[in-house]
């Protein structure tokens, strides 16, 4: 059996694509997976993630959004 929860979702500004996050646990296995849900108008991306590679991409899209910081600054 699996239980699904959801932790966010929303609308990204540049091209609408909703984006949704959701907590998948399996209970008889004992294993929770981060689920990435895209949707372009009809079609549908998923990917189930391991928390390990949720960590890593997490640090590596903070990484790339720290260093754009300034460049927004700049076009103020």
């Amino acid at each position: 059996m699996t239980q699904i929860s959801e932790l966010t979702k929303f609308k990204v500004p540049l091209g609408s694509q909703e984006i949704e996050l959701q907590q998948v646990d399996h209970i008889k296995g004992g294993m929770s997976l981060l689920r990435i849900r895209i949707r372009e108008g009809k079609r549908f991306t998923v990917f189930d993630i391991d928390p390990e590679t949720a960590r890593l991409w997490a640090v590596a899209m903070q990484r790339w959004s720290d260093s754009q910081r300034p460049a927004a600054n700049d076009r103020k």
